[in-house]
């Protein structure tokens, strides 16, 4: 087989930037209602690097999870 002819089957098509880089979950598993729940997602820290949120169950309000969202937004003190 003569390499200079041998391409691809496909070229994989490029993502546009930003797609896919986070998501937000709807429903977790809550250990104590023992199945998948829909949850809310509640700030808990804001953090330099970016800020905390916990997922707590929509039905009991037992923490299910937690997420940290590194965006690019500016941090601004207010004093």
């Amino acid at each position: 087989m003569n390499s200079r002819h041998f391409t691809p089957p496909y070229d994989e098509p490029e993502q546009p930037e930003g797609m896919y880089k986070e998501f937000n979950a709807t429903e977790l598993y809550c250990t104590r209602c023992k199945q998948s729940v829909p949850v809310r997602e509640r700030l808990l820290l804001v953090l330099p690097d970016g800020e905390k949120f916990e997922y707590l169950c929509g039905r009991c309000g037992n923490s299910v999870g937690s997420k940290m969202d590194k965006s690019k937004r500016p941090l601004s003190i207010i004093v």
